[in-house]
């Protein structure tokens, strides 16, 4: 009785701390893949992007197996609790909401956000030059926090959508003046490409509204698997040091570092 109770209590131990770093063989990791070039799909429907080959990488070095799980991003979090799968590695930023409910690791990088509208529309940028325009954000992201926090009183009007993709569609369509958009993402998903052609970025990227954009992209993982987290928090500091962070960063940004301050 007393070997069994033992067993139950050092049972729930390791239920409670999490399972130990050692006992990964597979992480199932959440994507967004709408997110070019950060999380996107090839012509055949394989992940790929920065972000997916920063998790290949930390799954490499950890001689894990990488499970890539696609998710949309108001989801996301919520997914993570439900454990639908163990990480999210997918541009999410650090952000003091978000860290009430995950822990995150460290930054893997870190780019600002700006406002792109349409070139022939008289902005600085500012909340009053932008009112009665309308904007299309993604759900649940920063940039959503942002436009409904410091331009939505303003009267732009801020429009959610499931997915970053779909901003550019309706964009397309005439049915958006504009977005908020992650500088990099926005430039590689829509500004280079001839539907971009007439769209340009206006005011200052807005990096000093930390409490909306945080301190960077980090890896979200749940508060109790403490090991998870700290195997990945080091396997970014390797990647930095080994160079392998440096290689994925010139396969997709060369001559440019978004590891950012």
């Amino acid at each position: 009785m007393f070997k069994k109770s033992l067993l139950l209590g050092a049972l729930a131990l390791g239920l409670s701390l999490g399972v130990a770093a050692k006992d990964w063989k597979e992480i199932r990791v959440a994507i967004d893949p709408t997110y070019k070039p950060f999380t996107y799909k090839t012509d055949d429907g394989k992940p790929t992007g920065f972000d997916v080959d920063i998790a290949q990488a930390l799954c490499d070095l950890n001689k894990v197996k990488c499970v890539f799980v696609e998710q949309i991003w108001d989801g996301m979090i919520p997914g993570l609790q439900a454990r639908k799968y163990d990480a999210i590695i997918s541009s999410m930023s650090i952000t003091p909401d978000r860290m009430k409910v995950v822990a995150f690791t460290g930054k893997y990088y870190n780019t600002p956000s700006q406002i792109i509208v349409k070139n022939d529309i008289k902005t600085d940028g500012s909340a009053a030059s932008l009112k009665g325009k309308k904007l299309g954000v993604l759900k649940g992201s920063t940039q959503e926090k942002y436009a409904k926090g410091e331009l939505a009183g303003a009267g732009v009007e801020i429009i959610a959508y499931e997915a970053q993709d779909q901003v550019y569609l309706d964009i397309k369509a005439g049915r958006l003046d504009g977005t908020v958009a992650d500088v990099v993402e926005v430039k590689g998903g829509f500004l280079d490409t001839p539907d971009g052609k007439n769209y340009v970025f206006v005011g200052k990227p807005l990096g000093q509204f930390v409490k909306y954009f945080g301190d960077g992209a980090g890896i979200a993982v749940r508060k109790q698997d403490k090991d998870l987290r700290a195997m990945l928090d080091k396997g970014i500091t390797t990647l930095r040091t080994n160079g392998t962070w440096q290689t994925i960063n010139d396969k997709y940004f060369a001559g440019t570092s978004v590891w950012g301050d």
